[in-house]
């Protein structure tokens, strides 16, 4: 297992909520003991990074200049922060959240910060207001759009989301961007000020493809693979966020930037790898924490047409189906689930029949 991070596998997940809101012990992050992989005989190398693959010869070349030999290789690369292209974004205050050592940096300035601004109301940005106000760190959250997360929930989730962290002090610049940052001094697009000690970034990720490209691999907004996870270049497989496969259930091609898609497509891959044809067929599935609203959402719906509300959004105790052409193609839940997970099922049972 080859790694350019400095730490072994960590629970990325908790890096954005309790970890980061203080709530949970830094033991806690690594996902196995050190001594797991000696006793695995997994062969870990971390601090370093792959700079090309040798197809027809079956080896990866390091930047060390160390080629290592494989008889069957997978791609688990995944995505990177997308980094702000303007004045200023370069400071030592100004972080994004993506390993255990960014976590550690911005955890590290939230001690002397007493405002933040964070740049970005995806579920990453929202995650990291929530944790950041958990310290009784005044936040500011700066975004382009109209509401929060719409375009992932529909506007009445978005609204409640505003509301829920509203509520817990976090103020919202919305329909606004930062663009240029002198000093502690962020400068919006609308000519508002705000100074902060501690600025984070969350606009999203990029999947990680250099090294897919040089390789020959076929590329469609991510590494095209099959049903099996393998790619366009025998003895190759992908999968995380980097992976676009074609997902039994919404009929199209897809790749999802979520911990349990990669934890689940990694195991369907080692079984393949190990000789077995197995489809990966499983619903992708996410779940968001905002202080103590846990949102989770199956399935995977780009687009939709309708969305049918069973419950109350605003009493924290719903169930939300985002359907098209009559066809529920996600659901998301506050507070739902069994029926969540029920939701998940009958999907799973559909795509069978479709497949």
């Amino acid at each position: 297992m080859l790694s350019s991070d400095a730490a072994a596998p960590v629970d990325r997940p908790n890096l954005s909520k309790d970890y980061l809101a203080g709530s949970a012990p830094e033991d806690w992050i690594p996902l196995r003991p050190d001594s797991f992989y000696d006793e695995a005989a997994i062969e870990l190398r971390l601090d370093t990074e792959v700079t090309g693959i040798d197809t027809k010869a079956h080896n990866v070349v390091t930047s060390s200049g160390d080629k290592v030999a494989y008889d069957l290789l997978l791609l688990a690369t995944g995505a990177e922060p997308v980094r702000l292209p303007i004045p200023g974004a370069d400071q030592p205050h100004v972080h994004t959240l993506r390993s255990f050592a960014d976590c550690r940096a911005i955890v590290s300035a939230a001690r002397g910060a007493h405002r933040a601004i964070v740049i970005g109301a995806s579920f990453i940005g929202l995650e990291v207001a929530a944790a950041l106000r958990a310290r009784e760190i005044e936040v500011h959250v700066v975004a382009p759009e109209k509401r929060p997360m719409e375009r992932v929930l529909g506007p009445e989730m978005g609204d409640f989301v505003r509301a829920l962290h509203e509520g817990h002090g976090v103020v919202f610049h919305l329909e606004d961007t930062v663009v240029a940052i002198e000093g502690q001094r962020a400068i919006l697009k609308s000519g508002a000020v705000l100074e902060a000690g501690l600025v984070v970034v969350g606009i999203g990720v990029r999947p990680r493809l250099a090294l897919a490209e040089q390789a020959g691999l076929a590329i469609d907004r991510g590494i095209a693979v099959n049903a099996f996870l393998e790619t366009s270049v025998a003895d190759i497989y992908a999968a995380g966020d980097i992976a676009r496969w074609p997902d039994p259930h919404s009929g199209g091609k897809i790749r999802v930037e979520h911990w349990v898609v990669a934890q689940r497509q990694g195991q369907t891959a080692a079984l393949n790898m190990l000789g077995q044809r197995e489809k990966f067929e499983a619903v992708p599935f996410f779940w968001s924490q905002h202080y103590d609203v846990p949102i989770n959402y199956v399935g995977h719906a780009e687009q939709w047409d309708e969305i049918a509300i069973d419950g109350d959004i605003k009493t924290k105790d719903c169930l939300l189906k985002f359907k098209r052409q009559g066809r529920t193609l996600a659901v998301a839940s506050i507070f739902r689930d069994l029926e969540n997970l029920r939701a998940e099922l009958k999907m799973e049972r559909e795509a069978g029949l479709l497949g």
